[in-house]
């Protein structure tokens, strides 16, 4: 994958690691452990993985105004994603990361990202999102 732009939706500190392609949407309550970072849903094909550290590409959330506080939780448990990337802007999933950083907590980068993006994103990739929403690969 060459570097590609992407529009910054959270301003935040620049991520690096493994490549998490969600393949379905996820709820974040009561579908991602806050303490963990684990997937808790069992009816997610990715159950059990964990988001921590990641450059998490979310293809879509499914809606629950407690998203924003189970991010922030996990922004504050340091078990947030090194990245969020989406296909489109989710008010009140990124509303935990815009409080995490008025709370003077580091946060990471959220970036949109064109949906026929993601298919070329390779799983097994190590990923740079720049500050400025720059997504590079560094190698697998």
């Amino acid at each position: 994958m060459n570097a590609i732009q992407g529009e910054i939706l959270v301003e935040g500190r620049a991520g690096h690691g493994e490549a998490l392609v969600l393949d379905a949407p996820i709820s974040f309550w009561g579908g991602v452990d806050p303490k963990t970072g684990r997937i808790a849903d069992v009816r997610h094909p990715q159950h059990g993985e964990s988001i921590a550290g990641k450059v998490l590409f979310l293809p879509g959330t499914i809606g629950s105004s407690s998203a924003s506080a189970v991010l922030l939780e996990l922004v504050h448990n340091g078990h947030a994603p090194a990245a969020l990337v989406l296909h489109e802007p989710d008010a009140i999933l990124l509303l935990g990361l815009i409080v995490a950083r008025e709370m003077g907590w580091e946060t990471p980068v959220a970036v949109r990202m064109d949906r026929d993006t993601f298919p070329r994103v390779d799983v097994d990739a190590v990923l740079s999102i720049s500050s400025d929403g720059r997504v590079l690969s560094t190698g697998a």
